[in-house]
């Protein structure tokens, strides 16, 4: 059974933790579905990535679940598979994926200059980004949440009561930025870096007090660290995740949320969660409905 600690209540759209821990399949090795032989009509995003038979993915390469280099060296968490099941479709086989770690503060750069194909990254859709980058999706919705010190001798109970305390979160994020337009976070409460696994080891090493993010990348870290850290389990936002790509690719947004859609009726896309966040989370999220993919 894991610590009670780790529960939290996501938005109803969204998902349930449980109190017993899901392993993953035992056929992970059947995650992704076989590799297509797609056809597409020409000139089209699609089939220029077909054509090319590789693409470059932008993930996070710290964040337990959904985006972590692991032993083997490669980034894993569903995340990923999200990535390998599109992929999958466009006829590009796993080991013709690149995978760049992108940083919340680089996702929209990384889109921009075209350093990447698409973003799939813990990816929040909202107005600012979406006004430099295109959304497909949300896959997942998660819910901003706060980690603390096992115990939480700060007394630290909510949004709230953050104010003087060292909050750590990540620049560049939706977050950090709601901690500070909502909550009133100033410069003197909040530490911004670069990524949450350094909010991680901060909490752990007392240099702050603690960490906010979406629950989901929380409860990764107490997952590894009981001992360490525990979830206030206390949600206070909606975090739709889509998957980012550049500006002006309708036909390819539409084409992923379809592909969402069969992943789900194939059962790829409930065996992805199983293997990777189910582990913790016991409720497979029904997928959300794509917000649609015109600006």
């Amino acid at each position: 059974m894991r610590p009670l600690s780790l529960i939290s209540a996501l938005p109803a759209v969204a998902l349930v933790l449980g109190l017993t821990a899901c392993g993953s399949d035992k056929n992970d090795d059947t995650i992704v579905p076989p590799v297509a032989k797609p056809s597409f009509a020409a000139g089209t995003r699609m089939a220029d990535l077909a054509a090319a038979g590789k693409i470059t993915v932008g993930t996070k390469f710290d964040q337990p679940l959904f985006g972590l280099k692991g032993l083997s060296g490669k980034p894993e968490g569903f995340d990923v598979e999200i990535a390998k099941i599109i992929a999958a479709k466009l006829g590009i086989a796993e080991d013709k994926i690149s995978f760049v770690e992108s940083v919340s503060a680089n996702r929209e750069p990384f889109l921009q200059q075209k350093k990447v194909d698409m973003v799939v990254a813990t990816y929040t859709i909202n107005d600012k980004r979406d006004k430099v980058v295109d959304f497909a999706g949300p896959y997942f919705v998660a819910g901003q949440d706060i980690l603390v010190a096992k115990g939480n001798p700060k007394n630290i109970t909510g949004p709230e009561s953050l104010k003087g305390k060292k909050t750590c979160s990540v620049s560049g994020s939706t977050p950090a930025a709601t901690v500070q337009d909502k909550y009133g976070l100033t410069t003197s409460d909040l530490v911004l870096v670069d990524a949450y696994s350094k909010c991680r080891d901060a909490l752990a090493n007392g240099q702050v007090d603690a960490v906010t993010t979406d629950n989901v990348i929380l409860s990764g870290y107490v997952s590894e660290a009981p001992d360490k850290f525990e979830l206030l389990g206390k949600t206070f936002t909606s975090e739709p995740y889509g998957i980012g790509i550049p500006e002006g690719q309708e036909p390819f947004c539409d084409w992923i949320n379809q592909t969402l859609k069969d992943a789900v009726a194939d059962g790829s896309y409930e065996k992805a969660f199983k293997a990777t966040a189910g582990k913790v989370i016991d409720t497979v999220p029904t997928l959300p409905e794509p917000r649609g993919c015109s600006n």
